[in-house]
């Protein structure tokens, strides 16, 4: 269980950096035309190590349909939303508004495996959404500070929150990190046309080739979605969606320090107050404190 948790952390780390360099790559490349390639590549990794760990294998006809429902919402939708998303809004307010994943993991899982619903994870899930609406807010525009870049990331967290109580209901026999490397790969494809159908230019992607930005796309594409994504299901599995989404707090949190250190972006006290605001959320939508004090009291 410690070897999950580091690794939970490392991938925290690797997230929460990948949101500079996601910014960086959308400021220089259609986001949809990116997002396809560097899910193909992060695609055919995943699927390379998982033939080196030797657990490569081919999906039986009664997984081809989860494959399918995992991939719309895990892969095509969230991270099209995302790219989209981070084009239109600032990375500190992505990295806040990406730190709702787990409060969005709970919901799902209350809504589609009907876990109970307290009043203590009620109100996670209000201060949770009070901190993102501060996040959004943060301006001197007020009301108007609210950018459609803001709400295509939230979609984002959304969809993909959706995604993770899937995976938790997969069968024992298919390794998450295997249909990660699937999903990855069709989903790309899907991707792939929808960049097409918008006009996107496919000479766009030779800008990789120049050392800066390829060695970004190289970390992005591999280290963070590739490692980052089999490793993240990998833990769902094991420990839960739940316990893994409260993990999230770390990726927050890198997320802001590598948007002020890399993108020069300003963190307000606003932006301050948000991150607490979704960071108490978090903890008790979560059910952490819940199972802290259950724990203190002997009751479990």
């Amino acid at each position: 269980m410690v070897k999950i948790y580091i690794m939970l952390f490392l991938v925290m780390l690797m997230w929460g950096l990948n949101l500079s360099a996601l910014k960086v790559l959308v400021d220089a490349i259609d986001p949809i035309l990116l997002t396809s390639f560097r899910v193909f590549t992060a695609g055919v990794a995943v699927l390379i190590i998982c033939y080196v760990m030797g657990i490569f294998r081919l999906p039986y006809k009664s997984e081809w349909l989860i494959m399918l429902y995992i991939g719309t919402f895990n892969v095509v939708l969230h991270h099209s939303f995302i790219a989209v998303g981070l084009e239109r809004t600032s990375g500190v307010n992505a990295s806040l508004i990406l730190g709702l994943m787990p409060l969005a993991t709970v919901m799902m899982a209350v809504i589609f495996l009907k876990q109970r619903v307290n009043f203590l994870r009620t109100l996670g899930f209000i201060l949770g959404f009070v901190g993102v609406a501060m996040t959004a807010l943060t301006g001197d525009d007020g009301l108007g500070a609210i950018s459609l870049g803001d709400g295509l990331v939230f979609i984002g967290v959304v969809v993909q929150g959706f995604s993770f109580v899937l995976i938790s209901k997969l069968n024992a026999s298919f390794d998450p990190r295997l249909i990660t490397g699937y999903i990855m790969v069709f989903g790309s494809v899907f991707i792939f046309v929808l960049s097409q159908i918008f006009g996107a230019s496919v000479s766009e992607m030779t800008r990789v080739f120049d050392w800066h930005l390829g060695a970004v796309f190289l970390f992005s594409a591999i280290l963070a979605t590739a490692f980052g994504h089999m490793t993240y299901n990998f833990a769902i599995k094991k420990v839960g969606p739940a316990e893994s989404a409260i993990f999230i707090n770390l990726n927050t949190l890198f997320a802001i320090i590598g948007a002020a250190i890399f993108l020069n972006e300003v963190v307000t006290i606003q932006h301050m107050i948000g991150f607490v605001f979704i960071l108490v959320g978090i903890f008790l939508g979560t059910g952490a404190i819940e199972h802290k004090l259950l724990k203190r009291r002997g009751t479990l």
